[in-house]
């Protein structure tokens, strides 16, 4: 709840009390709506192990692809995963700007797993999906005339770490077209041996 939001809330509330309504049963009910949580009493409830440290996230702010940081943070908490509470507390601080009103938007009580938790999450900003790339896109890759072999490299990796289930043979064969044909390297690989 914003400033403006607490202004108007609290102008609706006198103006109220100036026409005879309850202002303090008002206030209460806004209050309680305030403080509610979208989690069950069993998770809000729920404590955490003494030992457990909260790991570093990337953070969601909802412009970005919602399963990428699924999967980071599921790779991150693995080792916590059991614990459906933790994973649904911990979930809600990798938030940020809209994803975190987004989350304070949800009916009070509605989520009792981390499983329905990441199902909504994912739900609400499916408009943000990666584009998957299929293997093709790989032969797409030039080595730039400005571009070391070690960037090249780089940059070639992080393509083909985008597309799933590539075929070893096929990220070779379009590794080797990316690069000029004068290469050293480009002719090293094309060498047929006899």
């Amino acid at each position: 709840m914003c400033a403006e939001d607490v202004e108007k809330l609290v102008n609706d509330r006198l103006q109220d009390l100036k026409t005879g309504g309850n202002f303090e049963d008002a206030l209460r009910k806004e209050m309680d709506q305030v403080n509610s949580t979208p989690f069950t009493a069993e998770i809000e409830q729920a404590a955490p192990s003494k030992r457990f440290s909260t790991p570093s996230f990337t953070h969601f702010k909802g412009d970005s692809d919602p399963e990428s940081h699924l999967k980071h943070f599921k790779s991150v908490t693995i080792l916590y995963k059991a614990d459906d509470a933790l994973m649904c507390k911990v979930f809600t601080m990798t938030l940020r700007g809209v994803a975190q009103d987004w989350f304070h938007t949800l009916p009070s009580r509605s989520i009792n797993s981390f499983k329905e938790l990441a199902y909504v999450f994912t739900k609400e900003y499916t408009s943000y999906p990666t584009i998957k790339k299929n293997p093709d896109h790989l032969y797409n890759l030039r080595k730039k005339s400005d571009e070391s072999l070690r960037d090249y490299i780089k940059r070639f990796k992080a393509e083909n770490a985008n597309i799933v289930g590539c075929d070893d043979r096929i990220a070779s064969s379009a590794f080797k077209k990316g690069l000029p044909a004068e290469h050293d390297l480009y002719r090293e690989l094309t060498i047929t041996p006899s």
